[in-house]
């Protein structure tokens, strides 16, 4: 019987397995829907009662999902705390504790409803290998976040002694600095605080040529994991 239930539970190539996988991205996208609608004002207390059902219904068949996950896993621990086994439990896991909280909280925690989304992953081919490239380039990706870090940490310090005297409503210390840092390393530029001095622009220029190596990078990383990953693959297949 575990066996059987696992052969339908987890992706396969029969029948039973693939009418599962449909009927539970199904429900995944339904319960989008719903959540969707329900930030709707003044919906009419006899489609709250349905979106509601259609909630409990999904929480059920994602709950007995969960459930049987655990049942079939050969090692139940390292499903729990795996990446599926957390997002399974965040799909669940708002409606459950809503129960006896003020309505504060449960705003809170419908929030967290968005990660049942993050149950298509499991089902699409495409996003498996994407997580796969994650994981084999994970190395080089934290190297990058990390330097990413300092250098962030770096031009707040470099734009707080350029601009601290001329502005020091935007550039009072290196903290607030660190604003200005981020959306100017990502490119962003919202453009609410910028350099006046010639100092200031002249070394934000140095920034921003840095911040568009630090939007190709990762591309790179991911790029050059994703073809490998897939080149393997192919090599196993033949």
């Amino acid at each position: 019987m575990k066996q059987k239930i696992k052969s339908i539970v987890e992706i396969n190539d029969n029948i039973p397995s693939r009418y599962f996988a449909f009927f539970i991205q199904a429900l995944i996208l339904i319960s989008i829907v719903t959540f969707s609608v329900e930030t709707i004002p003044d919906l009419k207390p006899e489609t709250k009662f349905i979106l509601h059902a259609i909630e409990l219904f999904c929480v059920i068949v994602f709950t007995a999902e969960y459930v049987l996950r655990i049942y079939v896993a050969d090692s139940k621990p390292r499903f729990i705390f795996s990446f599926f086994g957390i997002i399974d439990l965040l799909a669940i896991l708002p409606f459950y504790l809503s129960f006896g909280l003020d309505l504060r909280s449960l705003r809170a925690l419908r929030f967290l409803r968005l990660f049942r989304i993050l149950k298509l992953v499991r089902y699409n081919r495409a996003m498996n290998e994407f997580t796969r490239a994650i994981k084999s380039a994970k190395e080089q990706i934290f190297l990058f976040l990390f330097i990413t870090l300092i250098l962030i940490y770096f031009s707040a310090v470099g734009i707080y002694y350029f601009e601290h005297e001329a502005q020091p409503e935007h550039f009072s210390s290196i903290f607030e600095s660190l604003w200005w840092a981020i959306i100017t390393l990502t490119t962003v530029g919202y453009g609410d605080v910028y350099p006046i001095t010639v100092g200031g622009k002249v070394f934000t220029f140095f920034i921003l040529m840095i911040g568009l190596g630090i939007v190709a990078i990762p591309t790179g990383i991911i790029s050059s994991a994703l073809t490998k990953s897939v080149d393997k693959k192919d090599t196993e297949s033949n």
